[in-house]
């Protein structure tokens, strides 16, 4: 092995003495150049490298190379400053293309040994590329060899033929090679399709530049979605000048019937087969068929409306079972999500549209997962009226699609559609239009009877009951405290604490000035900890509490607390943070117990999180701040002692 690495090293001896002799670098940057090296090809002649050891060795090549290219320049620049011609003083040499050899060289061995990581095949491709080195097609070959099942490669060498080499013949070639290879790739299909069409193109284009023809292949969606409106339109504009209308017409008529354009017909023939023989490979695929679409609506090309039709009468003869093919068919359309630039009339025009296509599909696919669909796209419509997620104070069209929307979540309770998640939007909806009363009717309908064991549900129904009683009583009587008190019981009992997050602080809220509640409220969330333990991050129902405690009856009462949470068996780190921060801001006002109880915290936290670099990095912080230097040392040394990954004592916070 040594004599292995003798020998790579010795012929890099030229290399070294030109760069050297050159300027780019000084004896002692050879010899740690020399010394790197040496490690890096003991690295790779070990009995199993590593892949790693071959990206090592490339990055450090690649950055060497990088550093001589800039010193060259530079070398360059202060000659030119003399009045030296640098290109006729010094021409190329072996060193200016050594290191890229060495670096194919260290790929090729890489990707020998690892033949089947087509990570490692697409670096060698790209830096290939790149660099612009003769291999890239000898290594193409090597790649589509071994792998030939991975579509990927048969559209990247197509492309750098495409591209690079301008050689058409060859870029077709090889996406015929991968399409007989990978016959059911969609990815395939798309980009073969995108290349032909991109070519008519590129060749429509040169046919303008010589004014021999006018015009491109690419759509402009905007103008075609205007002139499609107007037309649809066509009796609320009247002409200026009718007979100039009249004139303009006939000669266009005149020239249209002799005027064939070749590219848009054998664009359209191009699309038509690749279209076909697509379908008959992959004739399942909804996406595919989609992304085919997309292609036509992009391009101008002669009979696109034909295959248009064509397209979306198959796909509805194949995919009609199918929710996604309805959504999809109705937001192309109208998709709430993409309408800049749309007017006003053609985005209630399109809407009703899109609506009608929804329509269609409860008709012929009544299911709940298409009512949800349907929702989705008619909320998306009201929010984009609105602008806001209260929806309220609607009127004209936008208040017909709220009751086009509760309607509809009425129609799928009828005909036995609704699950737990349109109930629960049902609901959520009559609160978003300022509707509670009737949101509590239909939560108390729906938990009593269908979805009785909806935690979901009943959370919703327990916050909707809170928000009543905050909202119509100033002082809510001992009888709705009592039964309310009951029902968030109930919920909170059932609910975990990450679930019922908003309804135990709403509930917290409610209660902070009624003790006897409160206490109670207390106990339930003791007894729900000490079953699952708090949370480590995000929120921290004993934090919560602690806080509520704090404000209203002070640190004293709040300490007490604190120590009963710290108490269970499984207490979080959040609750040891919140209360540290509590503490410290305390001390920092001069508070005598604070330091002191800060310090006993950190001590608790650290007996059970004793790696959590943070907490070690707060508590050395907070002795810099508010003790003394021998205090913070040794809180260092203990972090230093305990941690297992000590690199993180070098962070500043150290």
């Amino acid at each position: 092995m040594a004599d292995v690495v003798q020998y790579r090293l010795e012929r890099m001896v030229n290399e070294l003495d030109d760069l050297e002799r050159r300027g780019l670098f000084t004896r002692r940057e050879i010899a740690e150049i020399v010394k790197q090296r040496r490690k890096f090809e003991y690295r790779l002649k070990r009995p199993s490298p590593l892949k790693q050891d071959y990206l090592a060795y490339i990055e450090y090549e690649t950055q060497l190379d990088s550093l001589r290219r800039l010193r060259k320049k530079s070398v360059a620049r202060e000659l030119t400053n003399k009045g030296i011609d640098y290109k006729k003083k010094t021409k190329k040499s072996v060193s200016d293309y050594a290191g890229v050899v060495r670096i194919v060289d260290i790929y090729r061995l890489a990707v020998m040994r690892y033949k089947g990581d087509i990570d490692l095949w697409f670096r060698y491709l790209e830096f290939c590329r790149e660099r612009r080195h003769g291999k890239m097609k000898k290594v193409l070959a090597q790649a589509i060899r071994f792998h030939p099942k991975v579509p990927g490669l048969w559209i990247y060498a197509a492309a750098w033929e495409f591209d690079h080499n301008l050689n058409v013949a060859a870029a077709r070639a090889l996406m015929q090679s991968g399409l007989r290879v990978c016959p059911t790739s969609e990815e395939l299909w798309i980009e073969y399709l995108r290349m032909e069409l991109t070519y008519l193109n590129k060749l429509k284009a040169r046919k303008v530049a010589l004014g021999e023809d006018e015009g491109t292949l690419i759509r402009d969606k905007k103008v075609a979605d205007d002139k499609q409106w107007r037309d649809e339109n066509d009796d609320l504009f009247m002409p200026l000048n009718d007979e100039r209308e009249k004139n303009g017409s006939d000669s266009e008529s005149k020239e249209t019937p002799g005027k064939v354009d070749m590219f848009r017909e054998q664009g359209f023939s191009m699309l038509r087969t690749i279209y076909a023989g697509a379908v008959e490979a992959v004739p399942s695929s909804l996406v595919l068929r989609k992304r085919f679409f997309e292609v036509l609506d992009a391009v101008d090309l002669a009979h696109s409306e034909d295959m248009r039709n064509q397209i979306l009468s198959e796909m509805r003869r194949d995919f009609s079972t199918e929710p996604e093919y309805w959504n999809w068919l109705a937001r192309l359309e109208f998709d709430p999500e993409t309408t800049e630039g749309m007017s006003e009339e053609l985005m209630l025009s399109q809407t009703e549209k899109a609506i009608q296509v929804y329509e269609e599909a409860l008709k012929v696919l009544p299911s709940a997962t298409m009512f949800n669909i349907y929702s989705k796209f008619l909320m998306g419509v009201i929010l984009l009226r609105k602008g806001e997620k209260v929806i309220s104070g609607l009127s004209g069209q936008h208040a017909t699609y709220v009751s086009y929307l509760l309607g509809l979540y009425e129609k799928a309770e009828t005909i036995g559609c609704i699950t737990e998640d349109l109930a629960y939007q049902h609901i959520s909806f009559y609160l978003q239009v300022g509707r509670l009363d009737e949101a509590r009717k239909l939560a108390d309908k729906l938990c009593c009877e269908k979805f009785s064991d909806s935690i979901q549900l009943w959370l919703l129904k327990a916050s909707l009951e809170v928000r009543h009683i905050t909202r119509d009583f100033l002082s809510p009587t001992k009888y709705d405290l009592l039964s309310i008190f009951g029902l968030v019981k109930d919920v909170l009992t059932k609910a975990s604490v990450s679930k019922a997050e908003s309804l135990w602080l709403m509930a917290l809220k409610l209660f902070s000035t009624q003790k006897e509640y409160f206490n109670k409220l207390v106990d339930l969330s003791i007894v729900s900890l000490a079953k699952n333990g708090d949370s480590d991050n995000g929120f921290s129902l004993s934090s919560a509490i602690v806080n509520f405690v704090f404000q209203k009856e002070g640190i004293q009462n709040a300490r007490e607390m604190y120590k009963r949470f710290l108490a269970l068996p499984h207490p979080g780190l959040a609750i040891y943070r919140n209360c540290i921060e509590l503490e410290t801001n305390l001390a920092s006002v001069s508070n005598k117990d604070g330091l002191l109880n800060a310090r006993k915290l950190y001590e608790s936290a650290l007996t059970t999180y004793s790696q959590n670099v943070s907490l070690w990095q707060n508590y050395y912080l907070l002795e810099t701040k508010m003790g003394t230097s021998e205090t913070a040392s040794a809180v260092y040394w203990r972090a230093r002692k305990i941690l297992k990954d000590t690199a993180a004592l070098i962070t500043p916070d150290f």
